[in-house]
């Protein structure tokens, strides 16, 4: 069964308050706290509330997704993860895994029991030889350009600043060079997994081709991951960044976004429109990008017609231009997202999503809705088709459709409204891909991606019927339900 979204929110929130057991409870986390302190080496640390560390430690992008725990613990390596693991499921205290603390649902990397942050894995080792880097899972992406961009190559990871590695690689993974090399999940050669029963191993499609299935979508099913191995590309500067236009110029940028998607089949093109509504105010920042030092003409000459009212676009480092567009300014707010997965984005779908943000904006500005956004990121139909190994997502590469999608965002401030933002993202993702389908596209049965799929989502919308598999591999590999202590999406 499926919880409504309020409920499911309140639950998981704590927003019923604590009873007399709850606390209870939470001593005995601390008696776990304590256990792993004594028992891990001594460049691990457990931190309690009170200190910088463990501010930082529960501290997430959505300030809807922190929770107070009873400590938090940073490994140093990944034989003090499976210390804990096995302290963890012992006491069968709940604890959750955070990377770059960027998800939006709650309790998904939060939790009032230990809450371990891997900071500590974040070294990036580039092998010329294979062609791959070595990634530890607590950074994030911006870090990874950085370093690999001394060596003129890079990886397929985020394309916004601030996002952490493990959401990326362990839930699907889209970038800007998506339409050049596929989803990140696509990209990974290997990961360094600590098992539900503490032991590490290193899985690869040859060492472990279930394992490696389930990792690449399927999150932290299987245990913790603390390093990834992915292939890297050659990476030159690249040609692009943000231009914004005012509410005036919406037309005739939806009108220039259809004749691109109907006519560009480059796949080192990209573009990444985001319409932000705030305050009665609307702006549209998009994001333009060729993976080259100069665009050929024609691809944006539209676009860049059209009257705006900044523009920062440049030949640049590829980092430089995934810095442009100012993700994390909505830091700190309360925060849902959505998906709506389309084929194409013709000028009635844009127009219809024009229609959205309006009316959702006017309507939740009564209350504390502070920002509503809706992204549009159109891509190739053939951007599933860049691996031949299965992941768990997307699970149906089989029918070699990949899908563009509008990416739904709503940041407010109180937490009263928590039950109606999620209530009325949800009715606005339903009425779009409704919209599309009565339009003829074919997306009435298209999954939905993890990283954006609101909280009660059920797993059969996400996984399709991989979901059985991966219950399957995940009964295997962790038959003590050691994972179940933890949140996220659970087969």
């Amino acid at each position: 069964m499926t919880l409504l979204p309020g409920l499911f929110f309140a639950v998981i929130s704590g927003l019923i308050g604590l009873s007399a057991s709850t606390e209870l409870r939470r001593a005995d986390y601390t008696a776990t706290c304590q256990e792993i302190a004594t028992a891990v080496s001594s460049a691990s640390k457990v931190y309690y509330n009170g200190s910088p560390q463990y501010t930082e430690d529960n501290e997430h992008w959505a300030s809807s997704s922190s929770q107070t725990s009873a400590c938090s613990f940073e490994p140093a390596n990944a034989q003090d993860v499976g210390i804990a693991l096995q302290l963890l499921a012992k006491d069968q205290t709940p604890f959750a895994v955070k990377s770059g603390g960027h998800s939006a649902n709650p309790g998904f990397s939060s939790t009032p029991g230990v809450q371990i942050a891997l900071f500590s894995f974040s070294e990036v080792v580039y092998d010329s030889n294979a062609q791959t880097a070595t990634i530890g899972i607590g950074l994030i992406w911006d870090d990874v350009y950085s370093k690999l961009e001394q060596y003129g190559v890079t990886v397929v990871g985020a394309k916004t600043t601030g996002v952490g590695i493990g959401g990326i690689v362990l839930g699907g993974g889209y970038s800007y060079l998506s339409n050049q090399y596929g989803l990140s999940v696509d990209n990974v050669v290997a990961f360094e997994l600590v098992m539900p029963n503490g032991t590490v191993a290193n899985i690869t499609n040859s060492s472990n081709p279930d394992l490696f299935y389930g990792l690449r979508g399927g999150f932290n099913n299987f245990g913790i991951v603390t390093t990834v191995t992915m292939k890297t590309y050659a990476q030159s500067q690249v040609w692009g960044g943000l231009i914004t236009y005012t509410a005036d110029q919406w037309d005739a940028v939806n009108t220039a976004i259809a004749n691109y998607v109907s006519t560009v089949t480059d796949p080192k093109a990209c573009l990444y429109s985001t319409t932000d509504y705030a305050s009665g105010v609307t702006v549209i920042l998009t994001i333009l990008f060729y993976d080259a030092p100069t665009y050929p003409d024609g691809i944006f000459d539209e676009l860049l017609a059209i009257p705006h009212s900044v523009e920062d676009i440049s030949t640049r480092a590829y980092l430089d231009l995934i810095q442009t567009l100012p993700a994390n300014a909505s830091s700190g707010l309360r925060a849902m997202f959505h998906w709506v997965p389309i084929e194409q984005f013709t000028s009635s779908m844009l127009q219809m999503v024009k229609n959205q943000t309006l009316f959702y904006g006017e309507q939740l500005s009564q209350s504390s809705g502070v920002l509503i956004s809706y992204d549009l990121v159109p891509l190739l139909p053939s951007i599933y088709s860049h691996s031949d190994t299965p992941a768990a997502f997307p699970s149906l590469r089989d029918s070699g459709q990949g899908y563009s999608f509008i990416e739904v965002y709503y940041g407010w401030t109180d937490p009263n409204d928590d039950e109606v933002m999620l209530q009325v993202g949800a009715e606005s993702a339903a009425y779009m891909k409704q919209f599309a389908v009565d339009a003829g596209q074919d997306v009435a049965n298209a999954l939905l991606y993890p990283n954006c799929a609101p909280p009660g989502t059920a797993l059969t919308d996400m996984y399709g019927d991989a979901a059985s598999t991966l219950h399957s591999i995940r009964s295997a590999v962790d038959p003590g339900n050691v994972m179940g202590l933890t949140g996220g999406w659970r087969f």
